[in-house]
This record gives C-alpha cells, sequence and structure tokens, in this order.
C-alpha cells in the first residue's frame, strides 16, 4: 500500500466548493460501512447533503450484500444523504436514476482530478479495460410516506498499487493510481466527487434526466456488448446491449434461437448483475 496523506476534516473543507454536500460531514478512521451509518444519521434527521467519509470499513458492501474490500488510508469510501425528488419524476424513476447519476458523477470526478477516463459498465461500476475501479451502492428508506431518503455509497480504489489487491481481486480489481502511475490528492477527488454529485442531482430536479442520459450513454461501456445478465432467482439472459431507456433501464435483445426466424423484442432490465462477454 502506498503512504498517502490522511483525510482530515480540516482539509476537506476548505476545499470543499458545494452549497449542501459536505457542509455536515461526519468524518471517521473506521467504520462498519459508511452506509449503515448514513442511514442512522438520516434516521435520527440528519440533512440533505450530510456526508460520512470512513479512511476504513470493516464491513463494506457492494451491491447484493458482497463485501467490498476497504483497507485504510488509500481509498475512498463516502456516503451522501439526499432527501426528496425531483418533482417532474416519480418515485421508481427518482430511484432509478439516482444510481446512474452518481456512477456518472464519480467518473466525471476522476477523469477532472486524476486525467483518468473511466467507463461506467451498467448501472453504477466504474471500470477501465473491464477491471473494477468503483462502485456505487444507492439505499432508500422513507421517514415518512412523502419523504423519500436515499443514501448514495461511493468507494472509490485510489492510492492502492496491484499488490496490494488480494490475489482474487488482482484480475478483475484496479485503483487509479495503478492507471495513472501517479499518487492521487484524496481531498481533491473526495470535494471534485461532492460536487459533481450535488450538480448532477440538481440536474436530475430540474430538467429530469434527458440531458443526463446522453452523458451516461456517452460513457457507458456496456451499450453494443454481448452480455449475460444475472436476474432475479439467479435466472439467466443472454442478449446484446442496445440503449439506455428513458427510466435509466439497460436494453437489452435476446439471442435469437437457431430455429427462430423473428427479430427477438427488446427486454427493459431494471435490476440485473451484467457480465460483458468476450467476442
Amino acid at each position: 500500500m502506498l503512504s498517502t496523506v490522511p483525510l482530515t476534516l480540516d482539509d476537506i473543507r476548505s476545499t470543499l466548493t458545494t452549497k449542501a454536500f459536505g457542509q455536515q460531514i461526519h468524518m471517521h478512521q473506521e467504520l462498519a460501512s459508511t452506509n449503515s451509518e448514513a442511514l442512522r444519521l438520516a434516521q435520527a434527521g440528519a440533512a440533505h447533503g450530510t456526508v460520512v467519509v470512513a479512511e476504513q470499513q470493516s464491513a463494506g458492501r457492494g451491491r447484493r450484500a458482497r463485501h467490498w474490500y476497504s483497507p485504510p488510508g488509500a481509498n475512498i469510501y463516502c456516503s451522501a444523504l439526499v432527501r426528496g425528488i425531483s418533482p417532474s419524476l416519480t418515485l421508481s424513476e427518482w430511484l432509478s436514476w439516482v444510481p446512474l447519476v452518481s456512477a456518472l458523477a464519480a467518473a466525471k470526478a476522476v477523469q477532472t482530478t486524476a486525467s483518468v477516463p473511466l467507463s461506467l459498465k451498467w448501472p453504477n461500476d466504474l471500470v477501465f479495460q473491464e477491471r473494477k475501479v468503483g462502485g456505487i451502492l444507492c439505499e432508500s428508506t422513507h421517514i415518512s410516506a412523502d419523504t423519500p431518503i436515499v443514501v448514495i455509497g461511493i468507494g472509490l480504489n485510489v492510492n492502492m498499487t496491484e499488490e496490494s489487491f488480494p490475489e482474487d481481486l488482482r484480475q478483475t480489481a484496479t485503483s487509479i493510481h495503478a492507471i495513472s502511475h501517479q499518487l492521487v490528492n484524496r481531498v481533491y477527488l473526495l470535494t471534485q466527487l461532492l460536487l459533481e454529485l450535488e450538480q448532477g442531482l440538481d440536474k436530475l430536479r430540474t430538467h429530469g434526466p434527458d440531458r443526463l442520459r446522453h452523458a451516461y450513454i456517452s460513457r457507458c461501456g456496456t451499450l453494443g456488448k454481448r452480455v449475460r445478465l444475472i436476474l432475479g432467482d439467479d435466472q439467466e439472459l443472454l442478449g446484446t446491449a442496445e440503449a439506455i431507456g428513458l427510466d435509466g433501464a439497460l436494453q437489452v435483445r435476446p439471442f435469437r434461437p437457431p430455429s427462430e426466424t423473428r427479430i427477438p423484442p427488446l427486454l427493459d432490465i431494471r435490476a440485473a448483475d451484467v457480465i460483458h462477454l468476450r467476442e
């Protein structure tokens, strides 16, 4: 692991340029999970834009309760609390788009800060040449029926060397440092991430998803790929990812059986694990 400058509240606050995100920030040396802590704070009445940051997680998690490797002092583990929804979107549309907008914000922050162009694997993995650099875990809760809250958890592999990954992750994960061969200032990356996140969600509230959809499509490495989708109940679907729907769904055309002459219709996939198949 590389020796990096610790994250401190003073450094983060002096660099922040946001209006809400990170204005209330909780910094921890170690947590089980920043998402769990942010959800606890949400239930206790924490304000919109409250952010939880940890230098290490003992029980970090990704989608489908998978473990997220979270060693100390090298990466970014943070969660942001979002209250309310866009008046122009239904709750389901809002909940569908927040993870995609968050992934787009993270990719933009990495490119701005470290000049590393990441692509997006639908719905919200950040990848470089098919190896994972970061991921998003959004969890929602309700204080009351009309007060939806989303906690956006973001994990980014920042200053890890290839050798510091566990053996079982070395072929599938990488870090910004391993790609750029430069030490990344985590304070700048974190504050840029919060700014991009705030701006992206403001655009989603004000203008709806149309502009953000085009930006997401331009970074989405899943489109055009042959994919295997792991659906609920361990069902699988093989096909080609062709588009992103207006509601953020991945539109997939199933492979045509040899005996079938008709072209299968596009299917809207709203939740699945996506595996890119080799051509």
